[in-house]
């Protein structure tokens, strides 16, 4: 009797403008070629009502925060393998940079962060493009992905750390861990 089918949340972290939609659609596609049944989900900054980037608030990234963890959860129940434009980590490193910590979302968010079986961290390799969405000041893209090198690190996260130096190999790197979490444990033969 075949076995159910493995179940993986997978979610590319690091600041704006460093290719995680791409690696997103990329595994996935991969990932679908072996037979899984995946679902994205795309970053929701974008659908966001209120002012993001450097004028965001409380408010903007609460919406955020809240919308990531609603179309996670929807995913989740759908599909065995959730890949996620962004983790909740991502949005709330936003709303740290605008108004420092919420301790009433802490506890969600500590929560939250232990569903993910997989986090990626995207380096910056180069400096944001214009999107029409998101922020090209490069000083700004640094700010986020210090402030996220901090959380992660404070709060004892492992990540799988893709090389700034083999862009070309990101996706590989990242279908082999994800391959590897999910493949069904050998069974033993005496």
């Amino acid at each position: 009797m075949p076995s159910a089918p493995q179940s993986l949340k997978i979610a590319f972290i690091g600041s704006h403008g460093v290719g995680k939609t791409t690696l997103c659609y990329g595994l996935a596609a991969r990932l679908k070629a072996r037979d899984l049944s995946v679902e994205v989900v795309r970053e929701v900054a974008r659908r966001c009502p209120l002012a993001i980037n450097q004028e965001t608030g409380v408010a903007a990234q609460s919406w955020i925060l809240h919308a990531q963890i609603a179309e996670e959860l929807v995913a989740q129940e759908r599909y065995p393998v959730v890949i996620c434009d962004r983790s909740v980590l991502d949005n709330y490193v936003y709303m740290l940079l605008a108004a420092g910590r919420q301790s009433q979302l802490e506890p969600l968010l500590d929560a939250w962060l232990g569903s993910y079986g997989l986090l990626v961290r995207v380096p910056i390799v180069g400096v944001p493009s214009a999107d029409g969405v998101r922020a090209t000041d490069p000083s700004f893209q640094r700010a986020v992905d210090e402030r996220l090198t901090r959380e992660l690190s404070g709060r004892g996260l492992p990540t799988l750390e893709l090389d700034p130096n083999d862009r070309e190999g990101w996706v590989d790197a990242v279908e082999d861990e994800a391959w590897r979490r999910l493949e069904p444990a050998q069974i033993q033969l005496l």
